[in-house]
């Protein structure tokens, strides 16, 4: 058991090192700057789910040009939506982390590399030792240009052979976010992790 959890965590750092050489964009360019953005500045918003949220968003809020992060739930059918509702995998939830970021400093792409190397994206509703729908990988778009981007993307990547297994990451287009619980906000900051 231990054994598979380990070369799965392997292969996933492998699998980044590979994707940051590969692909334009994917590269990331780690810093600890959430500067707040200078008047004028247009921030785009992206959605992601990739697994627990307090592991994406501690992974986003690293990168350079992500001005702020919030967790939540999107893809459900139930209102106002509490953790222990979307627990119950029965409300079609999937935990996510809104991110705001300055595309002068990142690129939508830039951000679908960091996206893909956090995560297996070929793993089927399981990531690490989460299991459930609300752990899928699923890219919620919010304009048709970052449609267009992930679905390229994602071609990309599936085109390249890296992956033994297919791409399982939806694209799908931004629907009603419900922010989480204040205590999973920053999680891994809050504890100290």
């Amino acid at each position: 058991m231990y054994g598979k959890v380990i070369l799965g965590v392997l292969a996933m750092a492998i699998s980044g090192f590979w994707i940051r050489g590969i692909l334009p964009g994917a590269e990331s360019k780690r810093a600890s700057t959430l500067d707040r953005p200078t008047p004028g500045v247009k921030l785009e918003t992206a959605t992601f789910g990739g697994g627990c949220f307090w592991h994406v968003e501690d992974d986003f809020r690293q990168v350079e040009g992500v001005v702020s992060t919030m967790v939540g739930y999107e893809g459900g059918t139930k209102p106002e939506p509490t953790y222990a509702d979307v627990c119950t995998d029965q409300t079609g939830h999937v935990e996510v982390v809104q991110v705001q970021f300055d595309s002068s400093k990142i690129s939508f792409e830039g951000l679908l590399g960091t996206f893909f190397q956090m995560h297996d994206p070929t793993s089927m509703d399981h990531q690490g030792p989460d299991a459930g729908t609300q752990y899928r990988s699923v890219i919620f778009y919010h304009s048709p240009e970052q449609k267009t981007i992930a679905e390229a993307f994602k071609g990309k990547l599936e085109k390249s052979g890296h992956f033994s297994r297919p791409i399982v990451t939806k694209i799908l287009p931004a629907s009603t976010f419900w922010k989480a619980e204040e205590y999973h906000q920053q999680y891994y900051e809050k504890k100290g992790l």
